[in-house]
């Protein structure tokens, strides 16, 4: 019998599509319906922008762009980030954490208690993010399913005012005031200048 062949995936469809229309604002239903009607096309641009270091850019990023919209600035890739978890040290995390999600509670591999079309996927998530100096030792992962991970990617505390911000920028190092300006300057350009 001859094996079945498998349609192009998910984040390959994307790719093309995002390669075809570099420097064009797309929006989430477009990018939806591209992916084949996948709840996770988010998850793949996401992919596409960590994984495989394109240029992906959201309202986070332009304050030109509205939620749900996105352009690809390059079609050359930059360096994608690098995974430094290592394959024993996930191994060891999941099977620590019973394979269990340690927000929830959800199982790996079972229907998610909150989205029940959706299969329990886990990732390792750090208790101490890296960007407030957590790293990645087994004592500072914990596992946590795929849900409770796009919700917890969007909390903060307490949102700092601009007086908050200004002191944590004064405080950090040259290169990295510059870095924020930089950044700041690239999401405001119709501001430089005025």
């Amino acid at each position: 019998m001859a094996k079945k062949e498998r349609g192009e995936g998910a984040r390959s469809k994307l790719r093309k599509f995002f390669l075809e229309n570099v420097g064009r604002v797309l929006d989430s239903s477009t990018l939806f319906d591209v992916s084949g009607g996948t709840n996770e096309f988010g998850r793949r641009i996401r992919e596409l922008r960590n994984e495989e270091g394109f240029d992906i850019q959201t309202h986070n990023d332009r304050s030109e762009l509205k939620p749900g919209q996105y352009i690809l600035v390059s079609a050359k890739p930059r360096p994608a980030f690098d995974r430094s978890i290592s394959k024993e040290t996930r191994s060891f995390v999941l099977d620590r954490n019973g394979f269990t999600c340690q927000m929830c509670g959800a199982a790996a591999g079972e229907p998610h208690p909150y989205d029940l079309g959706r299969k329990t996927r886990l990732h390792l998530g750090h208790i101490i993010d890296k960007s407030m100096g957590g790293d990645d030792n087994p004592g500072n992962l914990r596992a946590i399913c795929s849900v409770c991970n796009e919700g917890a990617s969007n909390l903060t505390l307490n949102r700092p005012d601009a007086i908050k911000l200004i002191a944590q920028v004064r405080r950090a190092p040259a290169k990295d005031q510059l870095d924020v300006l930089h950044w700041l300057l690239t999401k405001f350009p119709q501001q430089e200048g005025k």
